[in-house]
């Protein structure tokens, strides 16, 4: 005993004071710091592996997701395991999975780098880059389990995070209420994420005012406190070098002195060392949370010696197996929406797929959020479930829309088409309810103009038509044995109509009309050239399965899209010319027959590692009967799809064969070394039939 007094000696008096009446209260406060954040993961397994209790915590921005998380009963091992589960590109995104949207938007989704809403006559711009709907979502998901405690005290441990008010500057304790919001409110960084409105007011990241709020845990009770912190504070003037840093370093100038009071109240204070992580080494997640799991085993001697103290002087504890409330199916037996105003309550409930009084888990939920997120019609998407009497809840979706018009801006190269800037005009509703108009130009080396009308019809707008014209104009270079020959300037006009009826979010079937008209004009001489138009009136059928996770280098799934085809009597009109000499037409004579074609395009992905995926991709495609036609015939070559009946394969410029039957298969490993930054590598092997008496030739 008087070993544990020498040690209690040297706690703070406040500990002493209280340990007079009772067992003392141990508080636990996290710090922000975004991706370092995930090291306070080791610090509480540390604390577990000790048996001490916490009888409060406290956080902000990463250490509130993390503190809450423990509070409302997950064990330490538990977090670490959601951690090093999480998809923290698609959680910190802007991205939702393109599983969950309509089939006729998947083709458009995450083109641009530049989306500018159009509200009130004027360009606006959100209060941050990132939304971050996924995270709600997973938020929503995690803490399930306290659906039905909206005040943070009835926790398993009371908690309490920080946000910061917009109007005023001044720290938000937030303890009621909807706890996702609330830590979404917690981790808004300005500038980053979008501001959250809670309880009234409108909230970013608390880290601006106070990042480790140490105070807020001693007025809940606490007599003794862990303060774990992984912020490096402000960086000194000749490490700010980018506007990226200036901007963080000018937003946390206030919090930089509110650090210092927190730290003196700490009785145990674990400062961490991480300057070669950042507050965005999200990639570097499994590192991050090695080291804090390390940093927790050399505290542990320490944690376990108070919890055997505490234990000898005030009785063994004997803390609970589980500590977070099961997670059953709930009854939602009625619903709110609230802030729709350019679409309605049905069209809502019927894009989402939701049906009263059914039973629902937090991963149908989200499901369905993400089905009303897919229609494009809405930017964010939470709820909350309000118990009633009955032990049903009423669910309340808080429903932020997107502005129906946007100017979209992007810049694409490519060797084939040259540099472009790529401008978008999109307008929903313009002309009538449920639809989508855009525009497209591409201006640069090549000139392409695009315009499309798509309209849902259907209870669940699952059924679409969409009438579409397109302009394209290239310089197309022609082979002879792989070696370029000459230089066409082509035109490309296509007018188009088509029905389809999605069955599921990831297949849609239908049918169609088009028109096609092609004129090629000589720009360099070679050997053999030609010059005319021919123009096509096509019907086709379509197929077209897309269970892709990501429209930009996604990980997993597999995208089938096949045509089959009826063209009908053509009319082309075209001179043929030999070392400059026109030939006889009777030598080369043109068919106007009609014939039928077939195309298939199977392209998958599949993740062999975190960093790793393979890609497999199968074309196929045949003109049968087409004996002396011409103009419509496949065109061999390229790894980007820039034009109507290209073929892609690797090794081969664009336009290096033009055949009317193939077959290829085509092998691709993709390796990530840094985020977004890939290497590719590509193989293939084709069979292609060629026009003169009908041979075929290998690739």
């Amino acid at each position: 005993m008087f070993v544990v007094a020498l040690f209690f000696s040297g706690c703070s008096n406040s500990f002493a004071q209280s340990s007079t009446t009772g067992r003392p209260r141990i508080g636990l406060t996290l710090s922000g710091g975004g991706a370092k954040g995930l090291a306070h993961i080791g610090i509480l397994k540390a604390i577990d592996s000790a048996g001490l209790k916490i009888d409060y915590v406290t956080g902000t921005s990463m250490g509130s997701i993390i503190g809450s998380l423990y509070a409302v009963g997950y064990s330490a091992d538990s977090i670490e395991s959601i951690a090093r589960s999480i998809n923290w590109d698609l959680l910190l995104s802007n991205q939702s999975s393109l599983r969950s949207l309509f089939m006729e938007e998947k083709d458009e989704y995450y083109k641009y780098i530049v989306e500018l809403p159009w509200e009130s006559h004027s360009f606006v711009l959100p209060t941050g880059v990132l939304e971050g709907q996924e995270l709600w979502l997973k938020l929503s998901e995690l803490f399930y389990p306290v659906y039905n405690k909206k005040d943070f005290s009835r926790f398993s441990i009371p908690f309490k995070c920080i946000g910061t008010d917009v109007g005023n500057g001044e720290a938000v304790v937030m303890s009621k209420g909807e706890i996702s919001s609330a830590i979404r409110s917690s981790m808004a960084i300005p500038s980053f994420f979008t501001a959250v409105d809670y309880d009234g007011k409108r909230l970013v990241d608390g880290g601006v005012v106070r990042n480790f709020p140490v105070k807020d845990v001693k007025e809940m009770g606490a007599d003794f406190v862990i303060g774990s912190n992984v912020a490096g504070g402000l960086l000194p003037s000749d490490k700010v070098r980018n506007v990226l840093q200036v901007l963080l370093q000018v937003a946390f100038f206030r919090e930089a002195q509110d650090h210092k009071e927190e730290v003196a109240l700490c009785d145990i204070y674990v400062p961490f060392k991480m300057e070669k992580f950042s507050m965005g080494s999200f990639s570097q997640a499994g590192e991050i949370l090695d080291f804090g799991i390390e940093e927790g085993r050399k505290l542990y001697p320490r944690f376990k010696k108070l919890a055997d103290s505490l234990d000898a002087i005030y009785g063994k504890q004997t803390l609970p197996l589980s500590r977070l409330p099961e997670a059953k199916e709930v009854t939602i037996s009625s619903y709110e929406i609230k802030g729709l105003k350019n679409t309605t309550a049905d069209f809502f409930i019927h894009t989402a797929g939701f049906f009263p009084n059914r039973r629902y888990t937090p991963q149908m939920l989200s499901d369905m959020v993400r089905s009303a997120i897919g229609s494009r019609y809405y930017g964010r998407i939470n709820y909350s479930l309000i118990p009633q009497t009955d032990s049903s809840a009423e669910i309340i979706f808080d429903v932020t829309e997107l502005p129906l018009t946007f100017a979209k801006i992007s810049l694409h190269y490519n060797k084939f088409s040259g540099i472009a800037a790529i401008f978008n005009l999109t307008a929903r509703n313009f002309f009538v309810t449920n639809s989508r108009s855009m525009v497209t130009l591409n201006v640069g080396d090549n000139l392409r103009a695009r315009a499309e009308h798509l309209q849902y019809f259907g209870r669940r707008k699952n059924f679409s038509v969409t009438l579409s014209s397109q302009y394209d104009r290239f310089d197309v270079a022609t082979y002879n044995t792989y070696k370029q020959d000459g230089l066409y300037k082509q035109q490309y006009v296509k007018l188009d109509a088509k029905a389809l009826h999605s069955t599921r979010r990831n297949l849609s079937i239908g049918f169609g009309y088009r028109w096609e008209w092609l004129k090629y004009r000589p720009a360099l001489n070679s050997a053999f050239q030609f010059s005319g138009f021919n123009s096509f009136h096509t019907n086709y059928v379509y197929f077209h399965h897309n269970s892709l996770d990501k429209a930009v280098y996604p990980r997993r799934g597999v995208n089938i899209e096949a045509e089959g085809d009826w063209v009908y009597t053509q009319d082309p009109e075209v001179t043929f010319l030999i070392n400059g000499n026109p030939v006889s037409q009777d030598s080369l004579k043109v068919s106007k027959d009609p014939y039928s074609r077939f195309m298939i395009n199977v392209d998958s992905y599949t993740p062999l590692s975190r960093r790793t995926t393979l890609q497999l991709m199968v074309q196929g495609g045949a003109n049968f009967n087409y004996s002396n036609n011409i103009m419509n015939e496949f065109s061999i070559g390229g790894l980007t799809k820039l034009f109507h009946n290209q073929v892609l394969f690797a090794g081969l410029q664009e336009g290096s064969l033009y055949t009317p039957a193939f077959a290829s298969l085509q092998a691709g490993l993709r390796f990530e070394l840094f985020t977004n930054t890939y290497v590719i590598g590509k193989g293939n092997v084709g069979k292609f039939e060629t026009r003169v008496n009908h041979t075929s030739q290998n690739c």
